[in-house]
């Protein structure tokens, strides 16, 4: 754990508050060139050890993380980004500054042209600003044998997780994440509902079955000797058919490339299908129609969504597969080629491949899912597993895979059963033990293809589903997924307390009867916690 150990800086909570006035300073001096930087490459530090790939935040709230939350968020969330070099620039910022052929900043040397972005200063600069040593973490201590829990956080969260607000049941486990001791277990190997909680554990499945550059293809393919047009679904949930793109994966790009494979074979006129048979068994999650949730479909653009909403609820249309299919052909239209009314068919071994578009890496596909808890991007990915692992691309198949998969890796599985890959489905079970061994999995330093799931996870007061949450309390310090179900709320993640040191914990209630009530006091439990 060395590399985490070397990427956060102690006591930084503390170092803040000691020089709030430096660092208001230092925040007036900054601010404006990290506004330009989140505008240029996207904020967030995975943006900074990856090729630039899309996401879209507001600017305010990157520059806001860096002014209220300072780097006690990089010692919860850049821990794993990358290592520090002696002058504090991390080698993979440097690295994509080169790539993108830009110069500057205090460790970049100069040389750069008129109206570009200002880098964003140094690590060490910034550190130095506040009044920060360049020390290493510090483990928490539990002062006892591994496994057992510190008296200081069982006597911190023992009053905390009794609220009755958390209902009948809870359970919790708090880890270090340098040395890997628990700190605190409570029910630790009880199982229960999770909820979208249920995220991490496919995000690490899908992560170890495909690895984080993985790529999901959609293709167009002509069936040799006919003029029949087969648009194959790959499975990427991510597939757009805006204008405005994000950076994902384009149907318009796709149709554009596909009009020109055909004119350059002197065919202007197509039948047009499209295959859906990647995936297998029922589309219809158990839970029936839903907001949260479109049929799951190897094809289908901007989630099957009917509005112009990118995350959460929404209505769906009734065939995803169908609506691209339309779609597709309209952008064909437009592109010169004549078309007829979309159908079902399967593209046959024999097919030309006319064009393809590839979504961004799965990295960046995992930090989405888990910044938005996005359930269509989580039911892809369990069936993305499936097929990595050769079993059938279903709810069942995707449910089997995961589950192999984190037992493949060691984790501790008992009491664990997936049906799932989002968490909406109720008869899912996992404990608190299993999900703090995921984030601590995540953030070894020998699993770097883990490491979306520590940057994928939403920051208190800033992004994704904690957005509006702490803004009294711990933001910018605690990272975690949310899980929420008629009777269940669970929040597990990392934070940073006072002195430095990165922690997971896991917090699973059952049997409550105000989601708002529960929220808060799982809230405050962390925010309790990242005081310790």
């Amino acid at each position: 754990m060395r590399t985490i150990a070397d990427a956060v800086r102690p006591r930084l909570v503390r170092v803040v508050t000691a020089t709030k006035p430096q660092f208001t300073r230092l925040t007036r001096a900054v601010g404006p060139q990290l506004a330009r930087i989140g505008r240029a490459t996207g904020p967030g530090p995975a943006t900074l050890v990856r090729p630039p790939r899309p996401r879209t935040f507001r600017t305010w709230q990157y520059t806001a993380g860096a002014a209220t939350a300072g780097l006690a968020l990089a010692a919860g969330a850049v821990t794993a980004a990358g290592p520090w070099d002696a002058d504090g620039q991390r080698t993979a910022e440097r690295n994509r500054a080169a790539a993108l052929e830009h110069t500057g900043g205090a460790d970049h040397g100069s040389g750069i042209a008129a109206g570009e972005p200002t880098p964003a200063p140094s690590a060490g600069s910034v550190l130095t600003g506040l009044g920060a040593a360049m020390n290493t973490v510090k483990s928490a201590p539990s002062g006892e044998p591994a496994g057992i829990a510190g008296t200081a956080v069982t006597d911190l969260l023992g009053p905390l997780l009794d609220a009755s607000a958390l209902g009948g049941t809870r359970t919790a486990v708090v880890v270090d994440v340098a040395t890997g001791a628990r700190l605190y277990g409570a029910g630790a190997d009880t199982a229960l509902t999770p909820a979208s909680t249920t995220k991490i554990a496919t995000a690490v499945a899908a992560l170890s079955a495909l690895g984080p550059d993985h790529r999901i293809t959609t293709r167009v393919a002509l069936e040799p000797g006919t003029r029949e047009v087969v648009l194959v679904g790959g499975g990427d949930p991510t597939l757009t058919a805006r204008k405005d793109t994000g950076g994902w994966a384009s149907l318009r790009t796709l149709a554009t490339e596909t009009a020109r494979s055909l004119t350059a074979r002197g065919i202007k006129q197509i039948t047009l299908s499209y295959d859906t048979t990647l995936y297998s068994g029922p589309d219809l999650h158990p839970i029936g129609v839903n907001d949260n949730l479109a049929r799951v479909s190897p094809l289908m653009v901007d989630e099957a969504r009917t509005g112009a909403s990118t995350n959460g609820p929404a209505i769906r249309v009734s065939d995803p597969a169908a609506d691209a299919a339309r779609k597709f052909a309209g952008f064909l239209t437009d592109a010169g080629i004549k078309t007829s009314s979309p159908g079902t068919s399967k593209a046959s071994s024999r097919a030309d491949t006319l064009a393809t578009v590839s979504s961004p890496p799965l990295s960046a596909i995992v930090e989405r899912m888990l910044t938005n808890s996005d359930n269509d991007i989580a039911e892809a990915l369990a069936r993305q597993t499936a097929l990595a692992s050769g079993k059938l691309a279903s709810f069942d198949g995707g449910a089997a895979a995961i589950d192999a998969q984190l037992a493949k890796l060691g984790l501790p599985m008992t009491g664990a059963s997936f049906h799932d890959g989002s968490g909406l489905n109720r008869d899912d079970r996992l404990t608190a033990n299993l999900l703090t061994a995921l984030l601590v999995k995540a953030a070894d330093a020998d699993r770097p293809d883990l490491r979306a799931v520590l940057t994928g996870l939403p920051v208190a007061g800033f992004t994704g589903t904690l957005s509006t949450r702490y803004t009294d309390g711990a933001a910018g310090v605690v990272r975690a997924k949310t899980g929420t179900l008629t009777g269940v709320n669970t929040l597990a993640g990392t934070l940073v307390d006072k002195d430095g040191r990165l922690l997971a914990f896991a917090f699973l209630a059952a049997g409550t009867t105000s989601p708002q009530e529960a929220q808060d006091a799982l809230d405050r439990t962390a925010t309790a916690l990242a005081g310790l």
